[in-house]
């Protein structure tokens, strides 16, 4: 079944953030037929950089403005009449979750709140062809022992403030979409990777760090496990979701790969020292343990099966072909790297690295 028509205005919240520069680049350049709106608050996290092949697009549109704000939003959906939404707009550091947690429910819950109100008031029983997409985290799960994987019926255990606040925006969507009727579906992505990505995460962390010469910080032992996916590959999924996924569903999204933070960071170095031309083991000799993150969980690993067997979706590439796309990309935008590691970034990472 097919959500969408000629002309579609398609509301993207988070679009100049990581995840969300990858589908809004997606949709801008595959659908001529559909009006994409980005709307994103421009944190720390959202850059318009991560849009400067699109920018000039006839079918793309700039909105700078924050989802908790409920005139704002009543406000675009009343000038735009968006007949979709892909939400992704959230905060989503782990690390930032513990150090601000109200953040955090401010922007996840309440701003999925007021976009969810202003749907029901724009739809009002209007919803054939419409869809309020909620992009949402496998965190929600809670943690994995060595065995087990995370399934669309697994139920919820979140543990960090983050995932929390994911969790309450997730419960959130379902009940509107039993309530009021809204059309609404869900997915629980695993780790993401790929190009655009803020380096606080890992691999463009320890990238940025082994360029600079710098220590590499891992949690504890390394022995945390989590599913990679490739930032392209999940665009292709919310793709494939957005035009063929049920109303009421949720699809889990995972890399079908699990690595050890350890092991990702090993491999790491061995392609870093390749680029850069540097001795084998020079970068490894970087890494650093430092004290584990508060309630770290252990594993996530996601079984994206529902998705391969009923929309046909599968990752398209190896890790290490991924990993070595993501290499190339930030060893030849440095320039961005620079101008989003001024300032800000650096007062945040002597907080959350330097004094541990």
């Amino acid at each position: 079944m097919s959500h969408m028509s000629a002309q579609k205005k398609i509301l993207v919240t988070g679009g100049a953030g990581f995840i969300g520069s990858h589908v809004v680049r997606l949709f801008v350049q595959k659908y001529p037929a559909y009006h994409i709106y980005n709307l994103d608050k421009l944190t720390y996290a959202g850059n318009l950089e991560n849009l400067k092949d699109v920018e000039s697009a006839s079918n793309y549109t700039f909105l700078k403005g924050d989802i908790t704000d409920h005139g704002y939003i009543d406000g675009i959906f009343k000038a735009h009449g968006f007949d979709a939404v892909i939400h992704l707009a959230a905060e989503s550091h782990v690390d930032r979750s513990i150090e601000n947690p109200m953040e955090f429910v401010t922007t996840n819950v309440l701003g999925t709140a007021v976009l969810l109100n202003a749907v029901r008031e724009h739809w009002k029983g209007q919803t054939e062809g419409k869809l309020f997409y909620h992009v949402s985290t496998d965190e929600v799960y809670g943690s994995l022992s060595d065995d087990g994987f995370f399934t669309e019926t697994t139920p919820y255990d979140p543990r960090s403030p983050y995932s929390a606040s994911k969790a309450s925006s997730d419960h959130l969507v379902r009940a509107y979409n039993h309530t009021f009727h809204i059309p609404a579906l869900v997915s629980n992505c695993s780790n993401n990777y790929g190009s655009h990505q803020f380096p606080e995460k890992l691999i463009p962390l320890m990238i940025n760090n082994i360029v600079h010469n710098k220590p590499l910080p891992i949690y504890g032992k390394g022995e945390n496990v989590r599913d990679w996916l490739w930032v392209n590959d999940h665009a292709r999924a919310i793709d494939v979701i957005f035009h063929k996924g049920k109303s009421g569903d949720t699809y889990n999204i995972g890399g079908f790969n699990e690595w050890k933070n350890i092991d990702i960071v090993t491999l790491l170095c061995k392609v870093m020292d390749q680029k850069l031309g540097r001795p084998e083991g020079t970068s490894a000799e970087l890494v650093t343990f430092v004290k584990d993150r508060a309630g770290h969980d252990f594993r996530y690993a996601i079984d994206a099966n529902k998705l391969k067997t009923e929309l046909g979706w599968e990752p398209s590439i190896t890790f290490e072909k991924g990993l070595e796309a993501t290499v190339d990309w930030y060893l030849s935008n440095q320039e961005w790297v620079a101008s989003i590691t001024s300032g800000a970034y650096q007062q945040y990472y002597q907080q959350q690295y330097e004094g541990r």
